[in-house]
């Protein structure tokens, strides 16, 4: 069974909720054999994996909120293509997407029987723009 559009939008919209606040039951949303990708984690297969690349962030993010009503869905076949914004703190410092260097995003959800079979997170993880020494452009840049 391949979820309709407002299905996928429906789930994708659950699947930041429960993220951002943290719940555990997030791991319901995906399929058991799930694939997930995340700058600088890499691939993880299974609902596990995802629980991995969040234990990354653990001691340094101390908060994110995705800007729902800001989110643009692009669904395409089994595809959900989700672009927007979140805010939020990491390691002391705040960030905004749209007024500081991190916190645009692009995700893109595959889906399967009603569950997300595969993520994709598409940003850069440097949400405090802390990685001048390697990346030298973007100062005076508008975000």
């Amino acid at each position: 069974m391949v979820a309709n559009d407002q299905e996928k939008i429906k789930i994708a919209r659950e699947y930041f909720t429960r993220a951002d606040q943290g719940r555990p039951n997030v791991l319901e949303l995906f399929h058991e054999d799930a694939e997930i990708y995340f700058p600088k984690f890499g691939f993880g297969f299974g609902r596990n994996s995802f629980l991995e690349m969040v234990k990354g962030f653990e001691g340094v993010l101390e908060h994110i909120q995705h800007d729902y009503d800001r989110l643009n869905f692009i669904p395409s076949a089994d595809y959900l293509i989700v672009e927007g914004t979140s805010q939020g703190r990491m390691s002391g410092k705040s960030w905004t997407g749209g007024k500081t260097p991190g916190g645009r995003f692009c995700n893109v959800f595959k889906f399967r029987d009603g569950r997300i079979s595969s993520l994709h997170i598409y940003l850069d993880p440097d949400y405090a723009g802390e990685d001048e020494a390697r990346f030298r452009w973007g100062k005076n840049r508008q975000w």
